[in-house]
């Protein structure tokens, strides 16, 4: 990230120059349709696996094969995303890592075609979305780093939760118009709308957001390359040693990885979880209804945040007390369940689950600014690389369980375990105070 000079600060360069109220409101909307694309994409293959399972006949395995394969390629581009974004800044990588996701959505029904051999087809739509996951690696490191460095510490959280809450809405559309058009006009449908919708918001970034931005702050840049100022290179180095044996960071990763085990199984499985035990139920409804309370406890859960900490509550404190709702709360949700036999309380059960799942915005997802807040970007990285493990063995191995029990209450209870493990490792470790 280049330091920028400011001619208000006689002309002294100040590095991670905050943003103004109206800059922030103007990039935190631009980030918060950016996450509502990106999972909109990332959402769409396990709206319509149970329909394209039944076109290709694929198996339970198979399908967990397709809806996990995504974080196989998620996974490898977590570390570069926040080093790339912590060097070069992430207003450069977000949207060209943007052009390609997009593409690939747009073009994944074509994908699925281009070979009428069942085992062909099941390989290329892996490789596609394994490609995915790649390019969307990039998209949350780089946003943490934004906002570490353009967003003071008592903002962050609600900032945070904002724009990270767009990825609910981008499910909530998914799940919605996505099941109209999967219902009217087939499963190519949603991936063609979805991947225009993407396109043009890159587009929209870019070239509006992004393009007046870097025109504001031009002349400042030119003014620090003229100065041809050397950059320290302690500066610049990320202490991973001294990371690396600080129990914070490691309550911080386990932390992560139970939530991510929990969301990425119910954002992959609910759709075949309600189809099969509820067919008659409404698409419409089991794929909107979660993810319009999430949107809303997203938010919430930042002002809450913020409020807190302006009550003169620690970081660390209010860290793990936002955390404690977020798992304790998907875990008694997944728990009972398992329990329910009517669609309006497996509904409610999911619905709890998954708005908990929206606490974890401003709980441990913001964490890295508070230890890290210079690093923010590839201790992010480190973090949900750590997070994207689940999504394809947590993902696959739910698909394995319900192949060999045909059981959802084995899935939600082991589930659950998981979130309750890493909710007591984040309360004995994790931290709110910068580490590094």
């Amino acid at each position: 990230m280049m330091t920028i000079i400011d001619k208000k600060n006689d002309g002294k360069p100040v590095e991670g120059k905050l943003w103004t109220r109206s800059e922030r409101k103007q990039w935190a909307f631009g980030l918060f349709l950016g996450c509502t694309v990106l999972y909109s994409c990332r959402t769409v293959t396990p709206l319509c696996v149970a329909v394209m399972a039944k076109e290709f006949d694929w198996d339970k395995t198979q399908s967990g094969s397709i809806l996990g394969c995504f974080f196989w390629g998620y996974t490898m581009t977590q570390f570069l995303g926040g080093y790339l974004s912590d060097k070069v800044g992430g207003d450069v990588v977000v949207p060209i890592a943007a052009c390609f996701w997009s593409i690939l959505t747009f073009w994944t029904p074509q994908f699925a075609y281009l070979s009428t051999d069942k085992y062909v087809t099941l390989h290329i739509l892996v490789l596609s979305r394994v490609l995915l996951g790649m390019f969307q690696g990039f998209h949350y490191p780089s946003v943490s780093s934004i906002i570490s460095r353009k967003v003071s510490e008592h903002e962050r959280s609600l900032t945070y939760s904002f724009i990270c809450s767009g990825s609910h809405l981008g499910t909530l559309i998914s799940g919605s118009i996505g099941s109209i058009l999967l219902e009217r006009y087939g499963w190519q449908s949603v991936f063609y709308f979805v991947g225009v919708c993407s396109i043009l918001w890159m587009l929209g970034m870019r070239y509006i957001l992004i393009a007046k931005h870097r025109k504001k702050y031009l002349p400042f840049i030119m003014a620090e390359n003229l100065a041809d100022k050397p950059i320290k290179k302690d500066q610049e180095k990320v202490p991973w040693l001294t990371l690396f044996v600080k129990p914070a960071f490691w309550g911080l990763l386990v932390g992560h990885f139970s939530h991510a085990n929990s969301f990425f199984i119910l954002l992959s499985w609910a759709p075949t979880y309600f189809h099969e035990n509820y067919p008659n139920a409404k698409g419409w409804v089991f794929n909107v209804v979660p993810w319009i309370v999430s949107m809303f406890s997203s938010v919430f859960s930042g002002w809450l945040a913020d409020h807190l900490l302006e009550k003169g509550y620690s970081v660390t404190f209010v860290r793990k007390f936002i955390e404690t709702i977020s798992l304790g709360g998907t875990a008694l949700g997944l728990i009972l369940l398992s329990y329910m036999t009517t669609f309006g309380g497996a509904l409610f059960c999911m619905a709890i689950a998954v708005a908990c799942c929206g606490f974890h915005n401003s709980g441990i997802l913001v964490n890295p600014q508070d230890i890290a807040p210079k690093h923010a970007g590839s201790v992010f990285g480190i973090m949900n690389m750590a997070g994207a493990i689940p999504g394809f063995v947590g993902v696959y191995m739910a698909g394995h369980i319900l192949e060999a029990t045909k059981s959802w209450a084995a899935v939600f209870n082991q589930t659950a375990g998981v979130c309750i493990f890493g909710c007591i490792v984040y309360l004995l470790f994790g931290t709110g105070k910068r580490i590094i």
